[in-house]
């Protein structure tokens, strides 16, 4: 049972997250200038416009491990219409993970006021429980998003960050890498799992002392 609580609430935060996290760059791309967002239909809160089968999969395997990470379908943007272009990519490219963050401290709230002793006695045990589980599914699930994304590694998020700094070979050698992301990505995923989870679990920890006062 406590199996199909998890599930239960897990559902309706990932889709959340994602389509918060889509939202979020479709939207900056379209204040920029861009209407390639609203053309393509993905300036809008319906999760079916941007799921993506596997990274969704890999969003629900990752949270029984107790990390939470994983990727929507990117949203097209078109930089030219950009008045700074490899500003306006870095600026959209930010947008997400920010996104998941303000979700990560809005889930955790609640928690921090729970440490701080503020919580509604008229709740029951079993009701404070499902509800302390909830904030904190929400709470870890955005900022494994976050964190995630915002790795250097072609194409998530944080890559658009590193390329904005780099100029000439190191921004080639970059560009030139990203052929070989999801190869990487891979093998930081199944190769080098432990390691990768160890440190991954330091960035969890760290996010939920700074949001809740307490680490995992």
């Amino acid at each position: 049972m406590p199996e199909l609580y998890s599930v239960i609430l897990t559902v309706p935060v990932v889709l959340l997250s994602l389509v918060i996290h889509e939202f979020a760059h479709g939207m900056v791309s379209y204040k920029l200038g861009d209407p390639t967002p609203q053309l393509m239909g993905r300036l809008t809160l319906n999760p079916f416009a941007h799921l993506d089968p596997f990274g969704t999969l890999m969003i629900v395997i990752t949270m029984v491990k107790g990390f939470g990470f994983g990727w929507a379908k990117p949203v097209p943007v078109d930089p030219s219409y950009y008045r700074n272009p490899a500003k306006g990519l870095m600026l959209v490219a930010l947008a997400g993970p920010v996104s998941n963050l303000v979700l990560a401290c809005l889930f955790g709230l609640p928690l921090r006021l729970l440490y701080l002793g503020f919580w509604p006695r008229v709740l029951g045990p079993e009701a404070g429980f499902l509800l302390i589980q909830f904030f904190y599914t929400g709470m870890l699930l955005n900022l494994g998003l976050a964190f995630f994304n915002l790795l250097p590694i072609p194409p998530l998020d944080g890559s658009r960050l590193v390329r904005y700094f780099l100029r000439g070979q190191a921004l080639h050698f970059y560009i030139q890498l990203e052929r070989y992301g999801f190869l990487i990505l891979f093998a930081l995923l199944f190769l080098f799992n432990r390691p990768f989870s160890r440190f991954f679990s330091m960035l969890l920890n760290f996010g939920t002392s700074l949001i809740t006062g307490f680490g995992l």
